[in-house]
């Protein structure tokens, strides 16, 4: 048939009709989807600027050469730890393949221990500086950065994660504060190629998954002083912490993160471990048990904690959320009974060493009250390792003001 007036206006007709019943389809939830801010990367990266600074460490070293308490038991108990050994054989790689939950474990832990090992020995070199602990830092850093080409199976994302969380950490202090690191720029090839490709574009698992990675892809920005991956870790930041933490400014139902298909009620139910009773405070991953909501709650931490030092403080951004998660979960783990609406009134497992970082920003620079996370805090001083992406953050962040 010949195209003609009458055929385009019924065509438009039925284009505004389609348009019109899709708008009044479209489930409600749909449109609760966060949109993350523009970002904007430092002008000039500070260094060593990954989760700690060159003055807190001065603050940290002060501390331990006085005596001081907690920092002086928490060195020692660093210094006690088989990450701080310098006798240690690293254990890389060309491929490091996880499975769920570490099934099979091929190299996976190899490669977490060694990255905490490397980061462990550059604070010891920074506290000390004693140069054999830097060199057993960039040894382990070196071993890795020869051979490693990529992570494989179904934990590949959450593994590079982890792992691309801790890496930086040691590099930014290694590289910054140590004479001489001829393979430093080795190292951030390996960073780039293998790890950076892994974590930038995030995942829609469970909400620790994308905090870690965005953690690490933050840390891989700073070291490599790449502004897009800054400001692209960022935007993945702001899209999850709200997706992440429920306040009851959001509204009947969680916010979901861009892209992640929650659009309806019942999906996002199901994603929050079918809790439908939604309070201040509320992780996604709070009924599913507190060991991962840890996990979560510490890269939100440890993601703001770099912010603050690149001079673009996220905290004000997410200090409201992440002090009633910390306040909900510290309160229930330290005894309080939990009620029937709150995950069927029981909850498992625990927080873990992760509650230094985060305590110290919202509570002692931002002033907030937070009297269960304070005590559960300094019930669990020396805050140790979780030996995958948290280590001695009594030592680093304890009452540090700087």
């Amino acid at each position: 048939m010949r195209t003609g007036t009458i055929p385009r206006v019924l065509g438009t007709a039925a284009a505004l009709a389609a348009l019109l019943t899709t708008a009044l389809a479209a489930p409600a939830v749909a449109e609760r989807s966060t949109t993350p801010a523009e970002a904007a990367a430092p002008a000039n990266f500070t260094h060593p600027g990954v989760l700690v600074s060159r003055p807190q460490l001065d603050f940290v070293r002060g501390r331990v050469q006085a005596g001081a308490q907690p920092w002086k038991s928490a060195y020692d108990q660093m210094m006690g730890s088989k990450y701080a050994s310098l006798t240690r054989t690293a254990k890389p790689r060309a491929v490091v393949e996880c499975g769920s939950y570490s099934n099979p474990n091929n190299g996976c832990t190899d490669e977490r221990e060694d990255a905490i090992a490397a980061y462990t020995l550059s604070l010891a070199w920074y506290i000390t500086q004693d140069s054999r602990y830097a060199q057993k830092a960039i040894q382990i850093m070196d071993a890795w950065s020869a051979v490693i080409k990529d992570h494989t199976n179904s934990n590949a994302p959450l593994q590079t994660g982890w792992a691309g969380s801790t890496w930086p950490r040691a590099a930014e202090i290694i590289r910054y504060t140590y004479s001489s690191w001829p393979n430093s720029g080795r190292f951030g090839t390996m960073l780039r190629n293998v790890y950076l490709p892994e974590v930038t574009n995030g995942s829609h698992s469970n909400g620790n998954w994308e905090l870690s990675m965005t953690e690490a892809a933050i840390g891989i920005a700073v070291f490599l002083e790449d502004r897009a991956a800054y400001d692209k870790a960022v935007g993945k930041f702001r899209g999850r912490v709200p997706a992440y933490i429920y306040v009851t400014a959001d509204g009947s139902l969680p916010k979901v993160a861009p892209g992640s298909g929650l659009d309806t009620r019942a999906k996002v139910i199901n994603y929050w471990q079918g809790q439908s009773t939604f309070m201040d405070g509320l992780s996604q991953e709070t009924c599913r048990d507190l060991t991962h909501t840890g996990y979560g709650l510490s890269a939100i931490a440890h993601i703001a904690e770099t912010s603050r030092i690149q001079g673009q403080d996220l905290y004000p951004e997410i200090a409201d959320r992440l002090r009633h998660a910390m306040g909900l979960h510290a309160k229930h783990q330290l005894g309080t009974p939990v009620p029937s609406s709150l995950c069927g009134g029981s909850l498992k497992d625990n927080l873990g060493p992760v509650t230094e970082v985060g305590f110290n920003a919202l509570a002692n620079r931002l002033g907030h009250a937070m009297t269960n996370t304070q005590t559960l805090t300094e019930r669990q001083r020396p805050a140790g390792s979780n030996n995958l992406f948290v280590a001695w953050e009594t030592l680093t962040h304890a009452n540090n003001p700087a």
